[in-house]
């Protein structure tokens, strides 16, 4: 793994890892809607998708949300896999294993010239991404703290303290939770999620996203100072 104490020199006080609990939670909705918080707010804050598979749909709208150039979409997903599996298993698929030290370089890259990099993870917390080496791995090879995200469905409480166990047992900072609504129609489960993850996880609700919102308040995300 790359050397941790060398990553957080390149950007990590400041800029932040976005995973989820599963794939499709709206991890790419969260960043968008941070990266143009911040940028209203005239923060110089771009948004990095490290890897992705299938397509690079995720990527462009990063790309739009961080006000960059067309030409800039390698620099903001410079690992991209035809097929939509985990990276690991197209790696192997396309002949084409991925090399972590790619995505490293790619956000040291981005970090000199930016004052926040908003890393998205792809999927969950243990998505692999070659041989030994998940993105977990990245994160602790970034050493920047974590933001998670979850859809708020029945079973949530189960995946986040996974998750945010996860996060702890690799020595990382879960600075928060953002829980996010896929659909208008609210239950029980629904309703009474937000009241105790807090209680069960330790860790902060920082937002709860309702089904179409578009936006994102900052002063609910001291991280970002």
């Amino acid at each position: 793994m790359i050397d941790p104490a060398a990553a957080s020199r390149h950007g990590s006080r400041v800029s932040v890892f976005i995973t989820g609990t599963d794939t499709g939670v709206g991890k790419t909705r969260v960043t968008t809607l941070l990266l143009e918080a911040l940028r209203h707010d005239r923060r110089d804050a771009v948004g990095y998708k490290p890897v992705s598979s299938g397509d690079r749909e995720d990527a462009a709208l990063l790309l739009a949300s961080s006000g960059l150039p067309e030409d800039q979409l390698d620099a903001i997903n410079p690992v991209f896999y035809q097929t939509a599996v985990a990276p690991y298993v197209a790696g192997m698929l396309e002949n084409n294993p991925l090399d972590p030290a790619a995505l490293i370089r790619g956000y040291r890259d981005l970090a000199a010239r930016h004052e926040l990099v908003l890393v998205e993870g792809a999927g969950g917390w243990e998505v692999p991404l070659a041989p030994g080496y998940a993105i977990s791995d990245l994160a602790v090879d970034l050493a920047l703290p974590v933001i998670l995200v979850a859809a708020n469905k029945l079973g949530v409480l189960n995946h986040l303290v996974l998750t945010v166990n996860a996060i702890k047992a690799r020595g990382l900072t879960c600075a928060g939770i953002v829980l996010n609504e896929l659909e208008d129609e609210l239950d029980t489960a629904k309703i009474t999620n937000k009241g105790v993850l807090e209680d069960l996880t330790g860790v902060p609700l920082l937002a709860h996203i309702i089904h179409g919102q578009d936006f994102l308040d900052l002063e609910d995300f001291p991280i970002f100072g």
